[in-house]
Order: C-alpha cells, then structure tokens, then sequence
C-alpha cells in the first residue's frame, strides 16, 4: 500500500530539473519505516488506514526532504546505495528539490478529515522544528570535542526519534484516539528512534556494506560525534587517547587505515557492547511504552512489538 501510494505521486513534467530528483530519490525505497508505523498504529487503533495513507505518505516526503539536505552538508556521495541528489546533479539542485518536497510533504499532511486537521498540522510543525533544531546541533557538535553523552542523547531525539514518535502519534490522531494513548504512542516512536540511531551509528563502524546501503566507516572519516566517538573520547586513557586525537587531526588519513584503526580502538574499549546495551535500554524503554497503550488491538500491539525488536536486531 505504501510503495504504491508513493509511486503513484503525480510529479508535473517541467521543470524537470526540479521534479527529476525527487521521483529519483523517492524511487530509492528505504525502509519506509516512519509510513508504515503511522499505518499500524492507526489500524491497531481502530482507525481507517486509507484515511492515514495521504499524511503517513507526506511524513516519508518530509523524511527525505531532511536526507537531501543533509547529504550537502555532509558531503555525502551515496544514498541507499546510489549517488545522492547533489552527486547526480549538485547541489542547488538538491537544495531547491528538497525545498518541494517540504511543500509537498505539507500538501499531504493537509489531506485529513477537518477534525483532526489542526492536530496533525500542529503535531507536524512542531517536529519539523524539531529536526530542524538537532540538525543545527549536530552541526555544532563538529567543532565541539567536549559533547557529552546526555547532549548526543538529546541532540539525536530531535534530529531523528521525534519524527518516528510523530509518525506513531500521526496514526493514533487519524484514528481519533485520546491525547494519553497519543502520548503512549508517541513515547514508543522516540525511545524506538533512540535505539534505532544508535543502531546505526553500531553499523557505520560494523556494518557490512552489501547490507548498509553504503559504505561503513562514513562517521569515522569524517570525525563524525556519534556516540561511540564520543564515548571513546571520555574512557581512552594514555597510549588510545593520543592514538585517537592524532587520528582525528590526520585531514589526510586514508579510508583503509583510518577506518579500522578507530574501529580496533573502539573495540579495545569495549564500545560496542556498551552501544548494545544502550540499544537494549530504549527499546526496552519502546516496549514499555507500548505496554502502556490502551485500546489497541493485541494482533496490532504484537505487530508494533515485532517490527521494534527487528528494527533493533537489523543489519540494514
């Protein structure tokens, strides 16, 4: 149903410098995950899934909207395994598709029932807001080499959970639920965005390319906070602790030196069964959330159950 409904998005011809890109980006599939939690939890709710089809589609807009922006900051050359907008075409190309697709993101969230339009229009600015806000942080954590684990926690629930707590919170307000299950479910999203981030951040280091969508390593060479970066920075002590600042000084380390140097100094330390452990905690801290949620449906509860351990457990 998703994958249809985004392939049937009628982009106009011309100029196709500007609509070219976006039915690019969005024919790159992705997970689809913050559409699809949107669905499942309206539908376990009670409610109409075609009526959240529209705005749970403009959610996965506004979600790629963010990536082609990020990419020009970055510099980032691959997407889901393919270039990315400002590789394939550059980058005021990437910035002005990207602006439509905010617009278009904002035309399918306007696609609700009037009654709970204001809901999902204020629910969707304020985690635009957001996002905006973590982007803005993570851009400042570059120059920081004093970030805390608690302002990387904070810094990553703005930039990516509160839009998946925004995508659960989106299907319980289409399907006319109360503002305490809003919350519950809303809870549920950002502690599975927490754990789903600091996945990711597991297999930029670990992750086997064939399976990412890009090459690992990525957060490495580019000096990248993420929480493993900056958990090293607090325990590497003597000999790892200068290893790791001459690293992060080398502008000009090679990719096949540099990524498994980090990569054997994070394991010395321990920080990937310390990232696991986090992982384990919110989506511990998802679960109980759901747990808390009343009126759904048990076959829809055990889907939302099922989706969360298998988005911790993935390799994608």
């Amino acid at each position: 149903m998703i994958a249809e409904a985004i392939a049937g998005i009628n982009y106009p011809e011309r100029p196709a410098q500007l609509y070219e890109p976006i039915a690019y980006t969005m024919s790159l599939g992705g997970k689809r995950l913050r559409p699809l939690l949107t669905l499942i939890t309206c539908d376990a709710l009670g409610g109409d899934v075609k009526a959240a089809l529209t705005p749970a589609v403009g959610l996965e807009l506004f979600h790629n909207f963010t990536l082609l922006h990020d990419d020009v900051m970055d510099r980032a050359d691959v997407r889901r395994g393919k270039p990315t907008v400002h590789r394939r075409w550059n980058d005021n190309v990437a910035i002005l598709s990207g602006d439509t697709m905010l617009t278009l993101a904002t035309q399918h969230m306007c696609q609700v029932s009037k009654t709970v339009l204001p809901a999902v229009i204020s629910l969707f600015n304020r985690t635009a807001i957001e996002i905006y806000e973590g982007q803005q942080w993570d851009m400042d954590f570059e120059t920081r080499n004093d970030v805390t684990e608690p302002e990387y926690m904070e810094m990553i629930r703005l930039k990516t959970s509160v839009l998946l707590g925004c995508a659960c919170q989106l299907g319980a307000i289409v399907a006319g639920a109360d503002e305490e299950v809003q919350r519950a479910v809303y809870d549920v999203g950002v502690n599975l965005g927490l754990a789903f981030q600091l996945q990711d951040d597991v297999l930029d280091v670990w992750g086997d390319a064939a399976t990412f969508g890009k090459e690992p390593g990525g957060d490495i060479m580019n000096n990248k906070k993420t929480f493993l970066l900056i958990n090293a920075q607090r325990l590497a002590t003597d000999d790892d602790a200068l290893e790791l600042r001459r690293w992060l000084a080398d502008e000009y380390a090679m990719r096949d030196m540099k990524v498994p140097a980090v990569r054997s100094l994070y394991e010395r330390l321990g920080l990937r069964e310390h990232s696991h452990k986090a992982i384990a905690h919110y989506s511990t801290l998802a679960l109980e959330a759901l747990d808390r949620v009343d009126g759904m449906s048990d076959d829809g509860r055990q889907m939302l159950h099922d989706l969360i351990v298998e988005l911790i457990d993935r390799q994608a």
